[in-house]
């Protein structure tokens, strides 16, 4: 059956039809916004997209910028032009008093003025503005830099809180099964009371420490979603990064092209001398040129008068030359300036290359020598145990202290990695700065 055409009907379908397509694409946004916080867990590399891109930080730096570069084209240009309109040699008392048009010597005037800003000078106060415009990039730079490294040092956090949690819950479910143990050996006679207490000592002591790590990854995960501003974080992917970092190779001139620090005492640098060169410029006045047409009254002519206004400077000493003196020592507090920032950033980093070498070497000599140690008490023991030689108390004493090894490894390991962070993330990679250069 074939229903006639209604306009009515066919906007209502359209309606539904929009309605659909508007919920689909809620539903694909809010499954993308969630995707960082559910299934396998959000990794590094997307924690520091997701922080660059929604931080409003970095956002409120750009603004400023923006505003900066408003103003560059404002530089360059010639001050507006000044309308003058007047009334010469108007009466006061008598027949003609404050009537215009009347008395032959009542003149009227329109006329225009316009300051002279010569090119030079105005190219010196865009150069100047572009500068600002710059030292505002270096502010962003600045926040992005801290940013991308506040970002990791949480999510390592986040990490090894997580990890941590899975091994003390471990040891947890460990101690349970030896208070069970000893408490089937006293019931058998094997066992004291005073072996029951300690055992259950050490297991309340360990589910202390399981919730506080419990605690502590929870906190973890609170940080990372406040620096990625994604909402609520639940999971974060288990893949740690090698504990590598080419920073501490870095010459100072390369260092002085990605280390945010460096790249803003540089360029306060270039905006000191950019502002001497300015003051320079003005101890020459700017001239001000004018026009003006009169009109008098009666038969008599009109008039045009041209004429220029110079200021004179008969004070130099002591007023323009002390603005260049002022934005000369500027110029020299900057230098001074980067080169103090330059040693901090130098030793700042040796300082934490030495770390991060010290902490690796840790690493190596636990992973090397203590955790294999371990573990092989425990085949030992648990050996020992099925052939009749060894007590179950062994068994699981080897077990546990397996487990606190495999802590206190895992104890350092955060903390090598945090000082990676901080580290590797103190500089920008190239893309970043030319990014923000455009």
């Amino acid at each position: 059956m074939l229903f006639p055409f209604s306009p009515a009907r066919s906007r209502r379908v359209a309606l539904r039809v929009m309605l659909r397509l508007i919920a689909l694409a809620a539903f694909v946004m809010l499954g993308t916004r969630a995707a960082y916080s559910q299934g396998a867990g959000m990794t590094l590399d997307e924690a520091l997209q997701v922080a660059q891109d929604r931080s409003s930080s970095i956002e409120a730096t750009q603004a400023a910028v923006r505003g900066d570069s408003a103003v560059v084209v404002k530089a360059g240009q010639l001050p507006n032009p000044t309308l003058k309109l007047s009334v010469e040699d108007l009466p006061i008392n008598g027949p003609q008093a404050f009537t215009i048009g009347q008395d032959d010597f009542t003149m009227r005037g329109i006329g225009i003025e316009q300051e002279w800003v010569s090119p030079t000078k105005r190219r010196l106060r865009t150069a100047l503005a572009n500068r600002t415009v710059d030292q505002g990039r270096t502010t962003y730079l600045e926040k992005l830099a801290e940013v991308r490294q506040q970002t990791a040092m949480a999510w390592l956090n986040a990490v090894f809180a997580k990890k941590s949690v899975a091994l003390n819950q471990a040891l947890v479910d460990h101690l349970k099964d030896e208070l069970a143990a000893r408490q089937a050996s006293y019931r058998g006679a094997q066992g004291s009371a005073s072996d029951i207490a300690q055992a259950r000592v050490t297991l309340g002591n360990a589910r202390d420490a399981l919730i506080d790590a419990q605690q502590d990854e929870k906190a973890a995960l609170i940080e990372l979603s406040r620096w990625t501003a994604a909402g609520n974080v639940l999971q974060v992917a288990d893949n740690t990064p090698s504990l590598e970092s080419s920073v501490s190779g870095m010459s100072a001139e390369q260092l002085d092209q990605v280390q945010p620090l460096l790249i803003a005492a540089r360029t306060a640098i270039s905006v000191a001398d950019a502002a001497t060169d300015v003051a320079r410029s003005d101890r020459s006045p700017n001239w001000t040129w004018g026009l003006t047409y009169f009109k008098r009254g009666g038969n008599f002519s009109d008039y045009v008068s041209l004429g220029v206004s110079i200021p004179l400077p008969i004070n130099r000493k002591n007023l323009e030359d002390r603005d260049v003196e002022q934005k000369s020592q500027m110029g020299t507090q900057a230098r001074l300036t980067y080169e103090d920032t330059e040693r901090q950033v130098m030793a700042g980093i040796q300082t934490l290359a030495t770390k991060l070498a010290s902490g690796r070497e840790r690493l190596a000599n636990l992973q090397q020598t203590v955790l294999p140690a371990a573990d092989q008490k425990v085949q030992l023991a648990n050996a020992a145990y099925r052939s009749g030689t060894g007590s179950l108390a062994d068994a699981f004493e080897a077990r546990h202290m397996q487990l606190e090894t495999q802590l206190q490894v895992l104890n350092i390991e955060r903390q090598v990695s945090l000082v990676w962070a901080g580290l590797e993330y103190q500089v920008l990679p190239p893309e970043l700065i030319a990014a923000a250069g455009q």
